[in-house]
This record gives C-alpha cells, sequence and structure tokens, in this order.
C-alpha cells in the first residue's frame, strides 16, 4: 500500500530530520486550505505526523474538513518510519 507522508511540525522542525519523502504542511498551511494537497485525489492513503501525535491528531480533523477521508496519526517521526518500514 502506498502511503502520502504529511509531516505536520513547523518548517524548523522538519528541517532538523523528517522522515525520508514526508511533505512539510504546517498547522497553519492546513489551515488556509492546504495548497500543495490540491491535486492529491481525497481517498489518497495519508499518514500525519508531529513530534508528540497532538499537532497530527488536529491535523487529521482538519484534513478531514478539507474532504480527504483515509487519514493516519502516525504519531511521531520513529513510529511512521517503523510501522511503513522506512530507514
Amino acid at each position: 500500500m502506498q502511503y502520502i507522508v504529511i509531516d505536520v511540525r513547523e518548517p524548523d522542525e522538519y528541517q532538523s530530520g523528517h522522515v525520508t519523502g514526508a511533505l512539510n504542511v504546517p498547522p497553519t498551511e492546513l489551515m488556509n486550505g492546504a495548497k500543495q494537497l490540491a491535486d492529491l485525489p481525497k481517498d489518497s492513503n495519508i499518514v500525519v505526523y508531529c513530534r508528540t501525535g497532538s499537532r497530527s491528531n488536529v491535523a487529521m480533523n482538519i484534513l478531514g474538513t478539507l474532504g480527504f477521508t483515509n487519514i493516519t496519526n502516525g504519531i511521531n517521526k520513529e513510529q511512521v518510519e517503523a510501522k511503513l518500514g522506512i530507514r
């Protein structure tokens, strides 16, 4: 199964280390409509993560209001890498 991985931390946090291939879409961008996700099918398999799972939980709700239907809270970088088998 293929996933779109979204890191919802701030850009400086993303730059300090992120899941390979993850998009960086902070909460403010999500609240403004997440234009960089406009071309994604609404049923894409999306995994969101942050540092502790709190921001990614909020991000799941925002993505849901944007019409996305298949969203998983990956909690943090380490858990996403373990779940998806990313090294």
